[in-house]
């Protein structure tokens, strides 16, 4: 079975006993959430959404991806700036699919 959820602002295509990286969500690893916005299952299609059809995933883990590093620069101005970024994660794992 596979699904499309929308988790955050993104849209994931997620299969059974895979793990995913999302925006970081609020909860403890090991924590069971379910993703209700979904758009798709198997053959079903939702408009825009499935009703009834949830997406239940475990906590793994909470992290931070590897830094980006930025530079800003104006010319004849003798102006350099150096920054990063490390935007944070969270790993979830499917576990399975609730579907009427």
């Amino acid at each position: 079975m596979h699904a499309i959820v929308v988790c955050g602002a993104k849209q994931y295509l997620v299969h059974e006993n895979e793990s995913i990286f999302v925006e970081k969500l609020a909860g403890k690893v090991g924590q069971e959430i379910q993703l209700d916005k979904v758009l798709m299952l198997d053959e079903k299609i939702g408009k825009p959404y499935l009703e009834k059809a949830k997406v239940v995933c475990v906590i793994e883990k909470h992290g931070l991806k590897s830094k980006i590093k930025l530079i800003k620069h104006i010319s004849q101005k003798h102006h350099l700036k150096r920054y990063g970024h490390r935007q944070p994660y969270t790993k979830l794992k499917v576990v399975r699919f609730i579907h009427d």
